[in-house]
Order: C-alpha cells, then sequence, then structure tokens
C-alpha cells in the first residue's frame, strides 16, 4: 500500500495514453498543415517580409560595396595602374638613354676611326716624305760619289795614259836604238809618240 500512496501523492511523468493520442493529432495536423501549403517562400503571405529583408540587405551590400569594398578596390587599381605608369615611364627613361649612349658610343667610334685613318694617312705621308728625303739624300751622296769615283778614275786614268805616254816614249825609244843602233833624241820620239796618239 506505501507504495501506492506514493504513486498517488508524486504527479504523474508518464503520460497516458489519451495525452499522447492527443499531443500526436495536434502534432500531426499542424505538420499536415504545413506541408500541404508547401515551402514558406512560395507563400504570398510571407513574401512582404522576404522582399523588405531582401531591400535591407541590398541596400547594406550597396553601401558596403560603394563605401568600403569599391574605393579600395579603386585605390588599389590606381595603386597598380600607377606602379605600372612609372615603370613604363623608366624604362622608356632608361631606353632613351640607352640610346643616347648607343648613339655617342656609335659617334665616338667614327671619330676614333676618323683619327686612326687620319692618323695613318699622315704616318703614311710622313713615311713616304722621310722614304723620299732619304732616297734624295741617298741619291746626292751616290751622285757625289760616283762624281768622285769618276774623278779619280779619270784622274788614275790621266796618270795610266801619262805612264802610257812615258811607257811607249821608252818603248819607242828603246826600238829605234835597236833598229838604228843610234840613240834618238827623247823630246823628237816623245813628239811622235803623241801625235800617233
Amino acid at each position: 500500500m506505501a507504495v501506492e500512496t506514493e504513486s498517488a501523492t508524486s504527479p504523474s511523468v508518464v503520460p497516458t495514453a489519451d495525452t499522447a493520442s492527443a499531443g500526436a493529432e495536434a502534432h500531426g495536423a499542424t505538420t499536415g498543415a504545413e506541408h500541404s501549403a508547401g515551402l514558406p517562400q512560395f507563400q504570398f503571405q510571407h513574401w512582404g517580409g522576404q522582399i523588405g529583408y531582401m531591400l535591407i540587405l541590398f541596400v547594406a551590400l550597396y553601401v558596403l560595396m560603394a563605401k568600403v569594398f569599391v574605393p579600395r578596390m579603386r585605390r588599389v587599381l590606381d595603386e597598380r595602374a600607377a606602379t605600372i605608369a612609372d615603370a613604363i615611364s623608366s624604362a622608356k627613361a632608361v631606353q632613351a638613354e640607352a640610346d643616347s649612349r648607343a648613339e655617342a658610343a656609335k659617334r665616338a667610334l667614327a671619330d676614333a676611326r676618323a683619327v686612326a685613318q687620319r692618323t695613318a694617312a699622315e704616318a703614311s705621308a710622313k713615311a713616304a716624305a722621310e722614304m723620299a728625303e732619304r732616297k734624295a739624300a741617298l741619291e746626292t751622296e751616290l751622285s757625289a760619289r760616283q762624281a768622285e769615283a769618276e774623278g779619280r778614275i779619270r784622274a788614275a786614268r790621266d796618270a795610266a795614259m801619262g805612264q802610257l805616254a812615258a811607257v811607249a816614249t821608252d818603248t819607242a825609244e828603246a826600238m829605234l836604238e835597236k833598229l838604228t843602233g843610234a840613240k834618238a833624241p827623247r823630246a823628237a820620239v816623245a813628239t811622235a809618240v803623241k801625235s800617233q796618239g
């Protein structure tokens, strides 16, 4: 009996069969009504709230895009464009400087070639002038030596001819003495040899 009083005094936790069946029926009716109506997004009575939320979200997104994201993107794109423009302008400046240096190098090379050609021409002309001067000096020296040699030859020839005349006179005198047996006068023999040449 003690168990019975205890159960009578404590509240009943276990639902009875009637309450369980009534709850199930109510739940089934609610779920059936929800399922029979379809999705709430497609029911006209919910469209006003959905459009309002969509407008609020659109305005919030538009404000975020217009005030936060687009200026940041525009700033990044402007910085990128400025960096690219600076890089292009510096590259053009470097290219122009390289072109001017190449042109200056070409001019310097052309000037160096002209100077080298002029120096070579001057050296060639100087060498030719020195060669002509040496040739003229050598020809002068050779002609002086030739004249001196010719003078010596002439003197030697004249001396030899003079000695030849004396030898011829001696020979003629000896021949006459041998042939005639008498000694002929030397002056007459010398005159005769000289007249015979």
